[in-house]
């Protein structure tokens, strides 16, 4: 899971996406206001703040540098570009396999056992 955080103005904005099953979503103080399945190099989300400015996302993968990036528009203004690299998707990698790994080792000891 590849997340970015931001805040803008009084909201706070956060954009997750699965490195696993393509699903994107975007949350405004908590609260899903976009959500999309994804398994390309780019995607956008538009939203409307809580204050009613229409906001962009869009995420960018360079497949060169394996380089996330999330870039924040806020009315058609690019205000941030928020980025990740290859050590941030290894480790969520590693830790979604690794409880994967312990899940299926309990269920087969559970079955061995009972």
């Amino acid at each position: 899971m590849i997340k970015f955080t931001y805040h803008l103005n009084q909201d706070n904005i956060e954009l997750q996406a699965s490195n696993w099953c393509g699903l994107e979503r975007v949350f405004i103080n908590g609260k899903v206001v976009s959500r999309k399945f994804n398994f390309g190099l780019q995607s956008m989300h538009d939203v409307l703040l809580n204050n009613g400015k229409k906001c962009r996302f869009q995420l960018v993968v360079d497949p060169q540098t394996e380089l996330v990036s999330c870039r924040v528009y806020k009315q058609n203004q690019l205000v941030t570009i928020l980025k990740q690299g290859k050590k941030q998707l290894q480790k969520s990698q590693f830790l979604i396999e690794t409880s994967f790994v312990i899940i299926c080792v309990g269920m087969l000891s559970l079955y061995w056992l009972g």
